[in-house]
């Protein structure tokens, strides 16, 4: 079983594993200033709006609202906390989805970091080793557009959610826990508009020029091993983006 360790992300320190992130909880503080979002509690992302507006008459340069509205599916949402439960009762005791989810989030800005950069051997402990090889060869045959395109920023991301959850033994009795992350984040590479099957096109104004964004999503399963004696750590076990790495 791989070792999830986070070698080098942004500022922080070298090796650290994506437990001590969550522990740490980090919160990206993405609505301030310029930007506010409305995100619904659970469920799919239904829209994103992007408008420039004024609040008040005079020189005061445009703010930007983003809006993530949502459509709750009541089934998912109950399902997820039943095994958010059993985590927390049968496996791991200090287990709390909102921290998880922001250390996946910051495992999922590194490793799409690396992937955009094709550093495939950097992906060692933080990615499952059978599917280092078939990122490898996937992202071989990508152009450098769409390399940048894998790439998602900390004040890109618009919504991250938990899409499934899966706890299951194997034939030698070991315990897996597994956790499907979905992400969306707005990206600016230069792609053509019907080459991503789903995908939106927003017009992005800063105050100045307007700039395209495409809006993007990404899935990462991240699973952990809680047999006796196996260390603590998450690794990356599936990785999708947007059509990018079918």
């Amino acid at each position: 079983m791989a070792h999830f360790i986070i070698r080098s992300c942004c500022s922080l320190p070298c090796s650290l594993s994506i437990k001590r992130f969550i522990n740490q909880s980090f919160y990206l503080k993405r609505c301030i200033k310029t930007r506010s979002c409305v995100l619904p509690p659970c469920g799919v992302v239904g829209a994103l709006a992007l408008r420039a507006y004024s609040s008040e008459r005079g020189d005061r340069k445009p703010h930007q609202t983003v809006m993530v509205l949502g459509i709750p599916n009541p089934f998912i949402w109950l399902r997820t906390r039943v095994y958010y439960f059993l985590i927390r009762a049968y496996f791991d005791s200090d287990f709390n989805i909102d921290d998880f989810t922001e250390g996946a989030k910051q495992a999922f800005f590194h490793v799409s970091k690396l992937l955009s950069q094709c550093q495939f051997s950097a992906l060692e402990g933080l990615v499952a080793s059978d599917l280092i090889g078939k990122l490898e060869e996937k992202c071989g045959l990508l152009s450098p557009n769409y390399k940048t395109a894998l790439l998602a920023r900390p004040d890109e991301l618009m919504y991250s959610t938990a899409g499934d959850v899966g706890i299951y033994y194997d034939d030698d009795g070991r315990r897996f826990v597994s956790i499907l992350m979905r992400f969306w984040y707005l990206s600016s590479a230069h792609l053509p508009e019907d080459a991503l099957e789903g995908s939106r096109i927003f017009k992005v104004s800063m105050g100045g020029e307007g700039e395209s964004k495409r809006l993007l999503s990404a899935n990462y399963e991240f699973q952990r091993e809680f047999t006796k004696g196996v260390a603590p750590d998450w690794t990356i076990t599936r990785i999708e983006h947007s059509k990018l790495l079918d």
